[in-house]
């Protein structure tokens, strides 16, 4: 008897200022799926708002207390969940939750995993505990700007420095600040996208991005690439608006470029990680690798990291995207 066909929900949009690309990776995602194996739905939400994209062009509101929808005169259940949010609720552990709830299988890490990743100063204190260079960093609360001084913010990080969002998947609300009497506008912008804002050490060296997966059956790290531009730092528009240079295999000496490898490897499995995830790094003109930020939901486009390091690896992303659902079933 033929297996039925799998339904794939492709969860994509969300509440964060990259809503919009994370659409953008949703209709990556959707040309990736092997139709053969798997009816696949994208499904977009902002707020409460939860709707499924039909083939004729209309759309069925999703009904949120089973994650299920009509189309035609029929009620459909999906078996598995991709999440493409960038940003909350998908990147921080809340639709994972909502999931996890529903016993529907989806394809992030766990609900802690998320939650901790998306804060970027708590990962940095937590996998600093074994061992991980970090950049130093300085945590600020909302309505806590006064308690911590100009001249703490330099002895810890130094100039220049980042300031950036904790929780938040994106470049938005990232400032580089040069000088000391920058910070206090550098706040109120980071401030405007998360509640926790970290100051953080400028590291000078050539940026590296990897992306891995693995299953019950395999481990799976891609080639390192390479990240060059000419702004400031790796901005939104650097990102998404094409200021950037994106170079994989990435044009480092072998040894750095395994143990970029090795170490993402390491992080996936002290933060028992599922799915793919991508680590960015910098190494030094010495050679020391420091990890800047884990990406629990990377861009899915055609031209995005991941797509362009599983073309580099004779993969198919056809294949990988098979890989991560299949291993939980």
């Amino acid at each position: 008897m033929k297996q039925q066909k799998r339904t794939i929900a492709i969860v994509c949009g969300g509440d964060s200022s990259e809503h919009d690309v994370s659409l953008r990776s949703a209709q990556g995602l959707y040309s990736f799926f092997d139709k053969e194996l798997y009816n696949v739905y994208v499904v977009e939400m902002k707020g409460t708002d939860w709707h499924v994209d039909l083939p004729d062009g209309t759309s069925s509101r999703v009904k949120m207390h089973d994650f299920s929808f009509r189309e035609g005169n029929r009620t459909r259940h999906f078996d598995y969940a991709y999440i493409t949010i960038h940003g909350t609720p998908g990147e921080n552990g809340i639709l994972q939750g909502y999931f996890e709830l529903l016993n529907i299988p989806y394809s992030t890490s766990g609900v802690l995993v998320e939650a901790m990743t998306f804060n970027k100063f708590v990962l940095n204190q937590y996998l600093k505990t074994y061992g991980v260079r970090v950049a130093e960093s300085v945590l600020i609360r909302r309505g806590q700007e006064q308690q911590v001084s100009k001249r703490k913010i330099i002895d810890v990080v130094g100039m220049p420095c980042f300031v950036k969002p904790c929780n938040d998947g994106s470049s938005f609300g990232v400032s580089k600040v040069k000088k000391p009497d920058q910070l206090a506008a550098a706040l109120r912008v980071a401030m405007m996208e998360s509640d926790e804002v970290m100051i953080e050490s400028f590291l000078e060296g050539t940026e590296i991005t990897v992306g891995c997966y693995k299953t019950k059956d395999k481990s799976v790290v891609f080639p390192v690439t390479e990240v060059v531009t000419k702004n400031e730092f790796f901005d939104y528009d650097a990102k998404y608006n094409g200021q950037v240079e994106e170079i994989t295999p990435a044009r480092i000496p072998a040894e750095q470029a395994e143990r970029a490898q090795q170490l993402t490897s390491a992080i996936y499995d002290i933060l028992h990680c599922n799915g793919i995830i991508r680590v960015d790094y910098i190494i030094s003109p010495e050679g020391d690798i420091t990890m800047l930020e884990i990406n629990t939901t990377p861009g899915m486009t055609q031209t995005s990291f991941i797509p362009q390091q599983v073309r580099a690896a004779g993969l198919s992303m056809t294949d990988v995207l098979t890989d991560i659902v299949e291993n939980q079933f």
